[in-house]
């Protein structure tokens, strides 16, 4: 902990002597960048081999005959949509209005055997909702090697880690040590994230700078992640945000016998959705910001949740929720704009994502 509040990694003492300047983050203190900066850092997981430290992350584990059960009855997406060896993306929602309390990486290990991978933040409303799990965050770290050439720098760590492919999940051993590894990320491009001891964390982290991997902050993983056009917890999910308003309806296991808030979001589905997630590209350098009000004929029709400049495209890009209507208006012709400090800048809708996985 740093003064009264702050987690710290256990990588805390390298991001300092690496010259990182550090943020409060879901309660952690982690690196937002380091001395080459957050385009630089951006550019290297898009171009070659980027390194996240994400300890912040939740990490529990889940054990035993009635593990299976358990998260199916819990969370939304269908286990048996997938096996032992493989990882998922799903969502634990508010039982009453099916909001979502987190999105939820699975990494199904073996048999009766489960990592549960919650936001920072979110930590706590999943473990009351998985009763008998082990939160194991204190005693590990957990690194992202990510992009195009991720696997060939972590080949020359650890051969075995490099060969689980894109959403597969294994355990290996690297220098005398077993760690957890799964082909996941959130930049959208290849890569993995290890699951490694606390006390290891440094040497794993020093053996992949050391072979190419460019030491990479939480700025650089927010404009990947939005270039790739994938949510964030209190910006596209959350309090009154239903998967459905996501545009997030494939993590929805319905054919499965139930799940926490499913009677709230059937109930979204038979009645018709009344907004939706959709990406804009802004014209201009100047970065667009969470909040910055979206205008149709000059009246407020929407708020930005999530905006920055892309370093890959040159401009800005935006997430917002757009009534349907005014939706159907814009791609009828009706000029959109964004309220930038009272500027307001031309704004198009576009597709999901604004980068697309190059490798």
């Amino acid at each position: 902990m740093t003064g009264d509040s702050l987690s710290t990694s256990s990588l805390d003492g390298v991001h300092r002597a690496h010259g990182a300047k550090m943020v409060p983050f879901g309660g952690w203190d982690m690196p937002i960048s380091y001395p080459t900066g957050t385009l630089a850092e951006h550019a290297a997981c898009r171009t070659a081999t980027a390194l996240f430290d994400v300890s912040h992350l939740g990490s529990l584990t889940l054990r035993g005959a009635d593990a299976h059960g358990l998260l199916q009855g819990a969370l939304t997406n269908d286990l048996d949509r997938i096996a032992p060896g493989r990882a998922q993306y799903t969502h634990l929602l508010d039982a009453d209005d099916a909001s979502v309390v987190d999105d939820i990486i699975i990494w199904w290990m073996g048999a009766d055997d489960f990592v549960v991978l919650p936001n920072a933040s979110n930590n706590a409303e999943v473990v009351d909702a998985l009763p008998g799990c082990v939160d194991v965050r204190p005693g590990r770290a957990l690194l992202a090697v990510q992009g195009p050439t991720a696997r060939d720098v972590l080949a020359a760590v650890s051969p075995e880690s490099a060969a689980v492919g894109r959403f597969r999940v294994a355990r290996a051993e690297w220098s005398g040590t077993t760690i957890e590894v799964a082909g996941t990320g959130y930049t959208g491009e290849d890569g993995v994230e290890l699951s490694v001891p606390a006390d290891r964390a440094g040497d794993l982290g020093a053996a992949l700078t050391a072979t190419g991997a460019e030491p990479a902050g939480l700025g650089a993983r927010d404009t990947l992640r939005l270039e790739a056009g994938l949510p964030l917890h209190g910006h596209e999910l959350g309090p009154g945000i239903t998967p459905l308003d996501a545009g997030l309806g494939w993590v929805v296991g319905w054919d499965k016998p139930d799940f926490r808030g499913r009677g709230a979001l059937e109930a979204q589905r038979t009645a018709g959705l009344t907004r939706r997630l959709r990406g804009l590209a802004i014209d201009g350098r100047r970065p667009p910001r969470e909040g910055q009000p979206v205008l149709l004929d000059g009246e407020p029709v929407a708020e930005l949740t999530s905006g920055n400049f892309s370093p890959t495209l040159g401009h800005g890009i935006a997430l917002a929720f757009l009534p349907v209507d005014v939706q159907e208006s814009v791609e009828g012709g009706a000029p959109l704009v964004v309220d930038q400090r009272g500027t307001e800048v031309p704004a198009r809708l576009v597709a999901l994502p604004f980068v697309g996985r190059r490798s």
